[in-house]
């Protein structure tokens, strides 16, 4: 059942024009603005730490979570791409300071890069993100006991924030860390195909995140401790003790995309603010229903941090009516790397093919041409989402992913510029 009506699909053919990047102090919000990168951008996508430099994204953030480290069998935390993260070597062009990496010094990849980026921005705040979708196997195993969680917790954080790297010298990667980003997909719901998962989940990842704290608040200095929270209150409230989790955590950031995808046949929003009007499928998914749902389950809106998109979800063989939403189609669109899935700078370029469509009411956009439809998350829809976290009073925005946006920015200045 909807929550409410939301009147008549308003949907208009526009022409989107580019958004210049702006300077980081046309900010003055308190909120934060987080976003992940993948230790996988640097590779088809060319994506590196230096390019979040070159186009503004690092003066407009306050959080980077880095993805993904991983949970093995044991519970111990261990990199899942030791060449991206600390083995890779990059030229002065690639770099943050300008400068090659010199043969034989003792870290190199993704984390001396992070590192010259804190140097660079000493203000910025940097978690390693743990599990993701092919990551969390094993949390369920790791929180299950009070022993288990205390001997995971002490791994990751002597691998990753006392940074003892393997084969490196004792702490070679220490500091680049200031925090914790726990993404378990999902506590007691099914996620990848061959996770473990328990009833008792939703108890122990209570527990898990209660020993974070604990462990995180003997270090010295500050250290955030996060969590990647799902959208579907089904899933929310199988797995996730709201009310105590939030006591522990720095903040939350809630899945603001996905609702809809090329996993499903029928054509749809993947991150709508509300439900739009004729969605003939139930139960109802949306910015607005998730983040009810984490109020009414006591997380504080200071420490809800919105999620959104810098990518698209696309059909093909769509039907040629009501301008392609809600309609049947032949399977995933054709994209740059994973069928039914592009960035928002791939299929930017592309956009001269087809019409831009909003709903105005529900907050949500697409592109169709008669055959091909995508969902379209660009400068104007996130204007529309910082003013709507910014009207909730929320604690911020929070992007998947970095790697998304153009070379000007022009996604994260949108946002940016707009909360308040």
């Amino acid at each position: 059942m909807r929550r409410r009506s939301v009147g008549l699909l308003m949907a208009a053919a526009l022409v989107v024009p580019t958004t210049a990047a702006v300077p980081a102090e046309a900010h003055g919000s308190t909120k934060r603005v987080v976003g992940y990168y993948t230790n996988w951008s640097g590779y088809g996508r060319n994506f590196l730490v230096s390019d979040l430099v070159k186009n503004g994204s690092a003066a407009r953030l306050t959080q980077i979570n880095y993805a993904f480290g991983f949970v093995d069998a044991q519970g111990n935390c261990l990199s899942s791409d030791p060449w991206a993260d600390y083995q890779r070597p990059f030229t002065a062009e690639q770099s943050v300071n300008g400068k090659a990496d010199e043969p034989g010094q003792v870290l190199n990849g993704n984390l001396n890069q992070l590192k010259q980026l804190k140097q660079k921005y000493p203000k910025l705040r940097i978690s390693i993100s743990l599990g993701g979708w092919t990551g969390s196997a094993h949390f369920s195993d790791a929180a299950l006991t009070p022993a288990s969680r205390a001997a995971h917790v002490k791994s990751c954080l002597d691998l990753w924030l006392k940074g003892n790297l393997p084969g490196l010298p004792a702490g070679a990667a220490k500091g680049i860390f200031t925090g914790v980003d726990l993404d378990w997909e999902w506590p007691a719901s099914e996620g990848n195909p061959g996770n473990v998962i328990r009833p008792e989940d939703k108890q122990n990842f209570t527990a898990l995140v209660h020993e974070y704290r604990k462990q995180l608040d003997r270090l010295p200095g500050r250290h955030d401790l996060t969590a990647f929270l799902p959208a579907n209150p089904a899933m929310i409230d199988r797995g996730f003790e709201v009310r105590q989790l939030f006591k522990d955590l720095t903040f939350g950031t809630t899945q603001g995309y996905d609702y809809h995808g090329p996993w499903e046949t029928l054509t749809n929003q993947q991150s709508a603010i509300d439900g739009p009007a004729g969605d003939p499928t139930t139960p109802e998914f949306s910015s607005q229903v998730t983040i009810d749902a984490y109020l009414a389950r006591g997380a504080p809106r200071s420490k809800l941090v919105m999620g959104v998109p810098f990518y698209s979800h696309g059909w093909t063989g769509v039907t040629d009516a009501n301008h392609g939403l809600f309609q049947p189609s032949t399977g995933p669109a054709p994209s740059t790397f994973d069928a039914g899935t592009e960035d928002y700078r791939y299929l930017k370029a592309q956009l001269a093919n087809y019409t831009v469509y909003r709903d105005n009411r529900a907050g949500f956009a697409w592109l169709f041409d008669g055959t091909t439809f995508w969902t379209w998350d660009d400068p104007v829809e996130m204007k529309r989402k910082a003013q709507y976290i910014s009207h909730r009073e929320l604690g911020g925005a929070m992007i998947w992913s970095l790697d998304g946006d153009t070379q000007n920015g022009e996604l994260i200045s949108a946002l940016h510029r707009n909360l308040r």
